[in-house]
């Protein structure tokens, strides 16, 4: 029999039963007041649990809005229903609790830095811990666990909905297993088993408080108990926030619950998942046998034996307890001859159970004396004689008091005792033993109530109706014949695919959602030395466990091992060692990366028309054959111009492009051909030039025989030339030019006349025609004065730039003339003094006389100033300008009649 919350509720696994089955329990649901189903709400339609939630199935009927109205709604509901989902599926790869954002392209790098984070979180939980216990961490071992499996990728999952638990998801933690579950899946389980186990046992429905069990261990919570807010593990804080730093779900404070069991003190690590670790307090205790005295222990381990005799009494008074230290004594294991309650035999028997019986009637004589006691092996005084009492007839009707050696009279009278029936009543006369059984023709009634028959009261009449009620799974029929409406629990196995879809629901049939499969999955990595225990259903959505063991899987290429990495799922990467196989015609080896596996894309099909659609292109894995060979090989071109490295898989001999540069049969020039190879076939050009071999120098004209080997023969032309001076045209012959020395060509190159050129002093160059510059060597005889030009000497041209000097006469004759020129300067000023005295009288007049003046004086008088000022500004420039000006006329003059005397 299940218990009552498991008969009633909505299956959330596949159904089994057919669609006629499915529709009668919804009906009958239907039916019910307010038209509500088993977990669902009342009014609009019935609502059906599913993986993913709730989900609406059926709408109630009503009045069918217009087309156009009616589609664009639909379209709105769905357009709707399509955000909401991608937004929470944008949350939920967002904020994952575990390692789900972890990538499988993740370096060893980014990995130590996530375990590094990881080491540090666990690390800064259990501090306050192991600060007590000196480091020791024996005692977190399972605690510690279930803090790990919070950043285990895949290992924290909902069992309700068989989901991740996501960090950033309200949770419940059940106290007793431990078990995290979405906070509104908790809340759905509750309600629902609440809902059953009422709408099964309770006649009034709703009026009874019914617990509701941990979909994991079964554990029973009251109503009150529903979660109804988001606390962390401890319960302090309400709504924790997700903090990268700390667990998932805790708010990072100390736990302080209740250590069990309880010692007095509480729990000392940062709030936590899973159960409180061991007390690690220290305290003084005793043995267990109060013998010892007391030592300093670890309050989680406080009981401890002195390893001495414990020496105590044991119940059986005989004998004492030679076990070591303990709490309580175990029954005495000795064996001993004890007596039976009676004490009329003896046997071996344990010292724990000392009371025992001999299966002896006792056989005493009773008080009354006429009777033994018929009591087994008892202790104490026999009771008294059974028929010294008062006594009565068969029939109950009758009292009388006898001796216990007399038997009782029947009265006579209708016996009148209840049959078995309960109806009647025996109609026989006072009688001893029991009654017959009942005859009396009665109509009854079967059990279900449907048909009424006459026949003996003693039978019972069952009729052959098969009850149509279904049972508590509201799934089967009863079919029990002539039911009365008590139907018996459902006895057909549930058979429902549970929520891993890996396993079938074991149970009985039952209503409502099946409980999560209890079954867990081991995942293992590729090499199999790492594990993960995650629920069943969750190894098809989980990452295989990292694995820090080295990949063993076999080399697919031809190298014997491959390049050390981790173990991985999936396949192993590309091999990048170097190829090293020797290459076909040459004795190098391979120096690419291994190509023996390389994916390439697969030959497109071509279509057979413009109605199929073209596929993706599909990936292959593919040995590429090796690669030319590329070992540089050093290599001389046909004319041997250069050595370059040649590919080794095109080696030999090869064209550089340059010219062939081999001597012709001239002797003078090259072959101008691209660089070739000289075979007999294929020689270099023939020369067909003129002859370009060097002149001698100075010979301006071309050899007049072709291309020839060996020296020219001499030149027979007459050069035309102009003579050094360049005014008489010469005619020398070639030879006679360009094989002359220097002197020679001097001579020939001579007109043998005077040089017309004139010398810088403006002479006419002496020498006979002559190359080059004329010499600066005048010889012709020039007059040189000194600086007054008294003195006059003659110097050869050349000696021209010497200095005739002034003597004593020449400087008397310059000191007269300063002294004239002095003098004519005095006169000047005294000159222009007294014009100024004048104008300066008469301008003082002019004021003196005051008065009107007649317009035509003033107008004289003005006229007369003017005339007064530009006198005196010509005497002015006499002075300045004219006087030095004569000075220097005067001393010319001097100067030349010195020199010409």
């Amino acid at each position: 029999m299940e218990p009552a919350w498991r008969q009633q509720g909505r299956g959330r696994g596949r159904s089994q039963e057919g669609p006629a089955e499915r529709s009668r329990p919804l009906q009958k649901e239907k039916e019910r007041p307010g038209g509500s189903v088993a977990g669902g709400g009342g009014g609009g339609g019935v609502w059906v649990a599913g993986r993913g939630g709730r989900m609406k199935a059926a709408a109630a009927p009503g009045p069918e809005p217009p087309h156009g109205v009616s589609v664009q709604t639909k379209f709105e509901e769905i357009r709707k229903s399509n955000q909401a989902a991608a937004q929470r599926l944008v949350e939920s790869r967002i904020s994952s609790s575990s390692s789900d954002e972890d990538d499988d392209d993740d370096d060893d790098g980014n990995v130590d830095h996530k375990d590094g984070k990881r080491g540090k979180i666990l690390a800064s939980t259990f501090t306050t811990y192991t600060d007590q216990t000196g480091g020791d961490a024996t005692g977190l071992v399972r605690t510690g666990q279930y803090v790990s499996d919070l950043f285990q990728s895949g290992a924290l999952t909902c069992l309700i909905c068989i989901a991740s638990v996501k960090r950033t998801q309200p949770v419940w933690s059940c106290s007793s297993c431990f078990s995290l579950f979405h906070m509104p899946c908790i809340q759905k389980w509750a309600r629902d088993s609440v809902f059953l186990v009422s709408s099964v046992t309770d006649e009034d429905f709703g009026q009874k408080q019914h617990p509701w069990p941990c979909p994991k261990c079964r554990a029973e919570y009251p109503p009150s108990a529903t979660p109804n807010r988001y606390t962390c593990y401890c319960g302090k804080l309400q709504d924790p926030p997700a903090d990268p730093w700390l667990v998932p779900h805790s708010c990072g404070s100390i736990c302080q619950k209740e250590l069990k069991p309880t010692c007095g003190h509480t729990c000392l690590l940062l709030c936590h998942p899973g159960p409180c670790p061991p007390c690690p307090k220290m305290v003084s205790v005793s043995c267990m046998c109060r013998k010892a005295k007391p030592l300093p222990r670890r309050c989680s381990n406080k009981a401890w034996t002195c390893q001495q005799q414990c020496g105590r009494l044991l119940p059986c008074k005989q004998h004492t307890c030679s076990q070591p230290c303990h709490t309580e004594c175990s029954p005495c294991p000795r064996v001993s001859v004890q007596r039976c309650v009676c004490g009329r035999e003896k046997t071996e028997r344990p010292c724990a159970s000392p009371q025992w019986n001999c299966e002896q009637v006792c056989g005493s004589a009773l008080s009354c004396g006429n009777h033994t006691c018929e009591v087994v092996c008892h202790d104490g005084v026999c009771p008294p004689c059974p028929r010294s009492v008062s006594r009565s007839c068969p029939c109950g009707k009758t009292k009388s008091s006898l001796p216990c050696t007399e038997e009782v009279l029947l009265c006579g009278d209708t016996c009148d005792r209840r049959l078995s029936c309960g109806k009647h009543t025996c109609s026989m006369r006072c009688h001893r033993g029991s009654c017959e059984t009942c005859r009396q023709e009665v109509e009854k009634e079967c059990r279900c109530g449907k048909y009424r028959k006459l026949m003996p009261c003693h039978k019972e009449y069952l009729c052959d109706t098969k009850c149509p009620k279904t049972r508590s799974c509201q799934k089967h029929q009863c079919r029990r014949k002539c039911c009365p409406g008590n139907c018996p629990p459902c006895d057909q196995s549930c058979g429902r695919t549970l929520g891993c879809r890996n396993h079938k629901c074991p149970s009985v049939c039952h209503q409502g959602s099946c409980y999560p499969c209890p079954e867990s999955m081991e995942i293992r990595c590729t090499c199999g030395s790492t594990s993960l225990s995650v629920p069943c259903g969750r190894e098809r959505s989980t990452k295989p466990p990292r694995c820090k063991e080295p990949c063993r899987c076999p080399p697919s290429c031809h190298h014997p091992t491959r390049e050390p990495h981790r173990c991985h799922p999936g396949p192993c990467p590309p091999c990048r060692q170097t190829c090293l196989l020797p290459l076909p015609r040459c004795s190098h080896t391979c120096p690419q990366s291994c190509h023996d596996l390389v994916l390439v894309k697969s030959q497109q099909v071509q279509l057979a028309g413009p109605w199929e659609q073209p596929s993706e292109p599909a990936f292959v894995k593919k040995a590429l054959p090796c690669p030319p060979c590329q070992v540089p090989i050093p290599t001389a071109c046909f004319g041997e111009h250069e050595v370059s490295p040649v590919p080794c898989h095109r080696r030999g001999r090869f064209s550089c492009k340059r010219p062939c540069g081999r001597p012709l049969t001239c002797g003078n020039h090259n072959c101008s051909r691209e660089c070739h190879l000289v075979t007999d076939g294929n020689k270099c050009e023939v020369c067909d030039e003129g002859c370009s071999k060097p002149r001698p120098p100075g010979c301006p004209h071309s050899c007049p025989r072709p291309c020839h080997p060996g020296n020219c023969p001499s030149c027979s032309q007459m050069i035309r030339q102009r003579c050094h001076c360049k005014i008489s045209m010469l005619y020398v012959e070639c030879t006679k030019l360009t094989s002359a020395d220097k002197q020679t060509k001097k001579e020939l190159g001579s007109c043998n006349n005077q040089c017309p050129k004139e010398l810088n002093c403006g002479h006419r160059c002496k020498q006979v025609c002559h190359p080059g510059v004329c010499e600066e060597k005048c010889q012709q005889k020039v007059k040189l004065r000194c600086p007054c030009k008294r003195i006059k000497k003659e110097f050869p041209c050349s000696l021209s730039d010497q200095c005739v000097q002034c003597d004593e006469a020449c400087k008397d004759q310059q000191k007269k003339v300063s002294q004239l020129k002095e003098e004519e300067q005095r006169a000047a000023q005294e000159e222009e003094k007294k014009k100024l005295q004048e104008e300066l009288e008469a301008f003082e007049k002019r004021q003196q006389r005051g008065g009107r003046r007649s317009k035509k004086r003033g107008r004289r008088e003005e006229v007369d100033d003017e005339r007064g000022r530009a006198g005196r500004w010509w005497k002015r420039c006499a002075a300045f300008v004219l006087v030095p000006l004569g000075g220097a006329l005067l001393s010319a003059a001097a100067y030349y009649l010195l020199t010409t005397a």
